[in-house]
């Protein structure tokens, strides 16, 4: 499907981009035509639902933008926004011919305007706070109105840096009273006031690696976003870091860095990686040189993360020598080959859960993966399968599958998982504007696991994730647990590398991906995810329940819809699913626990609609102490104990024993799980399931099942 996409878009591309994007030398403002170009040109043809250019459009692509480039208003001034206006209505005008005057001048007069802030704010911090005073800063940025002068902005800035100040003021006045320890309240306030001016230098050093290509990147994405939330343009560096996430797997040394005071600092060595494995690089080391093999060495002290990070990654098994400054002080040099490095936490995990004598399969999905060059290669659908051929041979007697917090990924992963557990027939529809509907099914007749199922899912778990819940609903296969409805993305989208429609040679490089927005799905009861989400069989409160993070919230998100269903035979369990509903909704009803976590959840909402923040010590002091006071009713959330046990598979305990980091990773899984009440529910579930499993005769007689 997504094959017979790009082909088709790129005969329509191909004889434009002949004529019109090649055999030119271009210079950075002409690289930036040529991707409005190829950028509008591919969002005409190709969208799903695709805008209209016009007034209406150009005037909300200029509020997001504007919005993406200030959202804290304390940069422009009204007068720039009065220049601004007069090109409200332009903006789908220019995207049509091309023309960048108007980022141009938002990008030039930004630059100007945080040049002005940084001085600005250093100015400010030479100044000690008054706290006695009685002010407050009210920080709903939505509501505010761009300040008329330097002045009053000024006093935004103020305000600002004074609350900062205050956050760093309070935590160190209480840790002196609690120690009993004397102090002056103007000491404390000097050093706050100087852990901001080293927060706000490593903020303006990050603002001050940005080049016009970042920026003009989040111009294109304000219009691109327009046409719905999940179309999005990726510059080269964005797709490889795209392309990593997906696939969980990178060539390079395996380290995780980050700039700090102009230098390239290790943060994490990734467990099972090259710099892993040789053991030389550590935590904490500062990278001031990177060399090629032999070549002569390049320093990296000053230089933006993102090229000092294409610097030292490369393909696997060449050699890099990085030149590195110890946290003794020390210099030495580092030889390492590069290597693939595999990101376990991307990765299906799985555990067994044990309770009053009995076992129970976990598996964790934390995203649909797919190495997008090879389907053979690491992917969730095999290791998926591989992770219940483990857990059956511990003799598992049901198998929890977590999809909290899943975003999503690979169409066809999600096909061939819900394969494992279903004979064969559809899984989910797929429609394209102006052409007919798609059936997207598992011909294969083999089942991986026909036990008790059950599906976690929250207000995260999106697209991919509900296409497997809403399947496995529909057939009858599982119970769903989770919130009221899961997030709501109904739409597919398929990664569009805009360089292959560029032809011979040319002088500006890498051009980047497009995330385009090309298809919806629809469950094979012919109804959409898309804004609805997939409605859990039991719904459990949650921290997520009352926030605004579903596609629903979202600015323009494609609206529902309906398609006609497809024939499907549902599954026929050995257990009385509706009963283990039945029974599940009567426990949540009196589970105090739960009852906590919705209590919670509601006072969080009300937390987050509080806009007016006092910056009198004693004041905020106060409300502080009140919203202490006030949680502690919600200790007892962190303190609660489910009685399950978690232990690892055989295989990976031999891992764990070498691997000190994946062990402690594990632990902390496990020790997350004890205390997980929707995973205890699950288990109350498969409990459910299994007696009812045994009533009718059946468990005896599945392969790999106890008795």
């Amino acid at each position: 499907m997504k094959r017979k996409f790009v082909y088709f878009l790129a005969a329509m591309l191909i004889s434009a981009a002949s004529c019109s994007f090649t055999n030119k030398t271009f210079d950075n403002p002409d690289k930036d035509k040529l991707l409005v170009d190829l950028i509008t040109y591919v969002l005409e043809k190709g969208h799903y639902n695709p805008e209209e250019l016009d007034d209406d459009f150009s005037s909300r692509v200029y509020d997001r933008y504007i919005e993406a480039l200030d959202p804290l208003k304390r940069f422009f001034l009204k007068e720039d926004i009065e220049e601004f206006e007069a090109y409200r209505n332009a903006i789908d005008d220019q995207l049509k011919t091309s023309d960048l005057s108007f980022f141009s001048l938002t990008y030039e007069r930004l630059l100007k305007r945080m040049d002005e802030a940084n001085v600005m704010y250093k100015k400010v911090l030479e100044e000690p706070f008054d706290f006695n005073k009685d002010e407050a800063i009210d920080v709903d940025y939505d509501k505010l109105d761009y300040v008329n002068t330097r002045d009053e902005l000024w006093d935004r800035w103020k305000l600002q840096l004074k609350l900062s100040t205050l956050e760093r003021l309070l935590p160190a006045k209480r840790e002196k009273e609690e120690a009993d320890e004397a102090y002056e309240i103007a000491e404390l306030e000097e050093t706050a006031r100087e852990n901001v001016e080293q927060t706000f230098s490593e903020f303006f050093d990050i603002y001050d690696d940005l080049q016009r290509k970042d920026w003009f990147g989040i111009y294109l994405n304000a219009v691109v976003e327009e046409f719905d939330p999940h179309t999005f343009y990726f510059a080269p560096e964005d797709k490889d870091r795209f392309d990593m996430s997906m696939s969980g797997k990178f060539e390079g040394i395996g380290a995780r860095l980050e700039k700090r005071n102009d230098n390239i600092r290790v943060t994490e060595i990734i467990s099972g990686g090259p710099a892993w494995r040789g053991e030389d690089l550590e935590v904490g080391d500062v990278i001031t040189k990177v060399a090629q093999g032999n070549e002569t060495p390049v320093s990296v002290v000053g230089m933006r993360l993102d090229d000092a990070v294409k610097l030292i990654k490369g393909p696997k098994g060449s050699e890099v020598k990085l030149t590195v400054r110890g946290v003794d002080g020390s210099i030495e040099v580092i030889t390492i080959t590069r290597d693939v490095v595999e990101i376990e936490e991307t990765y299906a995990k799985s555990s067994v859960i044990e309770r009053n004598g009995r076992s129970y399969g976990l598996i964790n999905l934390p995203k649909f993966y797919i190495d997008f060059t090879d389907y053979e290669e690491r992917n969730a659908a095999t290791d998926v399968a591989l992770e219940i051929e483990r857990l059956k041979e511990s003799g598992v007697e049901g198998l929890v599958l977590d999809l909290r917090n899943n975003g999503g990924g690979s169409l066809k992963t999600v096909v061939d998982i819900a394969g494992l557990f279903i004979k064969e027939g559809p899984v989910v529809q797929v429609r394209s504007t102006g052409r007919g509907k798609e059936v997207l099914a598992d011909e294969d007749d083999r089942i991986q696991w026909d036990g008790p199922l059950v599906i976690l899912v929250n207000e995260l778990s999106a697209s991919a994730s509900e296409i497997l819940a809403a399947a496995m609903q529909d057939y009858e296969r599982a119970i769903v647990i989770g919130s009221s409805q899961t997030y709501g993305k109904g739409t597919v989208q398929n990664l569009i590398d805009l360089n292959q429609f560029l032809r011979g040679d040319n002088d500006f490089g890498d051009v980047g991906a497009l995330k385009l927005t090309t298809q919806k799905f629809y469950r094979i009861d012919g109804g959409s995810t898309q804004l609805e989400g997939v409605k859990s069989d039991v719904v459990v409160p949650d921290k997520y329940a009352y926030s605004p993070i579903g596609e629903r919230d979202q600015e323009n998100p494609l609206p529902w819809d309906k398609i006609d269903p497809v024939p499907f035979e549902k599954w026929e369990p050995s257990v009385d699913l509706q009963a283990a509903v039945s029974r599940s909704k009567a426990r949540i009803a009196t589970n105090e626990q739960l009852k906590l976590i919705d209590e919670n959840a509601k006072w969080i909402r009300d937390r987050r609609e509080e806009k007016v923040i006092p910056l009198n010590l004693a004041a905020f002091e106060a409300d502080v102490e009140k919203d202490e006071e006030d949680a502690k009713r919600f200790t007892k959330i962190g303190e609660y104990e489910t009685g399950l046990k978690f232990q690892p598979l055989s295989y990976e305990i031999a891992l764990m024993e070498q691997d000190s980091v994946l062990k402690k990773k594990r632990e902390r899984w496990y020790k997350d799980l004890a205390g997980d009440v929707y995973m205890e529910e699950a288990i109350n579930v498969l409990e459910d399931l299994r007696m009812s499993d045994i009533k009718q005769g059946k468990l005896a007689e599945r392969s790999g099942m106890k008795n």
